[in-house]
């Protein structure tokens, strides 16, 4: 788990139209209603052709600049599956992969949603308030999808207590594998 004493960095990916930057808004509004200091950029690039989005989100007691660099991203959460592998360049060793195969599709109200859920998996895995991560889903997104991505965002906390704290260690036991140069929170990716 991260601490609030360094700077956490979070890369959201996906492709246009799955709320990449939604998603990325609402991870730095948490961060921010918790007292800490936040920067955020975004990439667009093809996003109204469906290409590929990304975002950065860092926070921290103090932070400088709102770009992730390469190799050093300590969550990466990604919307697509395809777009795993284009990202996992982003994370630093022992960085934490949440993949969409996390979340089982079938229990979302609606599939616009997964990226609500994945972030609720990604709040598990930090130290930010919980009033604030309500605070942060409720003012970014309309009244009447509350229910549906309330419901979402607690689907994804549920499925990563259900994987546990992700560690290279954890994670390479439960996979029966050696320690990971990453660690994916994810049903299938290794």
């Amino acid at each position: 788990m991260t601490t609030l004493d360094t700077v956490t960095n979070i890369v959201v990916a996906g492709l246009g139209g799955q709320g990449v930057i939604k998603a990325s808004d609402i991870i730095a509004d948490a961060a921010f209603r918790s007292g800490l200091d936040v920067k955020k950029s975004e990439i667009h690039g093809m996003s109204q052709r469906g290409g590929s989005v990304a975002s950065d989100v860092r926070f921290g007691r103090c932070v400088f600049s709102p770009m992730v660099p390469a190799g050093e991203a300590d969550f990466l959460l990604v919307l697509a599956p395809d777009q795993v592998d284009n990202n996992r360049h982003m994370l630093r060793p022992g960085g934490v992969l949440i993949a969409p195969d996390l979340i089982d599709a079938a229990q979302l109200a609606t599939p616009r949603s997964l990226n609500v859920a994945l972030v609720g998996a990604l709040s598990a895995l930090l130290p930010l308030d919980p009033t604030a991560w309500r605070e942060a889903l409720h003012a970014s997104l309309p009244a009447k999808a509350r229910a549906a991505n309330d419901a979402a965002f607690a689907l994804g906390r549920a499925a990563a207590a259900r994987l546990g704290t992700p560690t290279p260690t954890t994670a390479a036991a439960r996979l029966g594998a050696p320690a990971p140069r990453t660690v994916a929170v994810s049903s299938t990716l290794p």
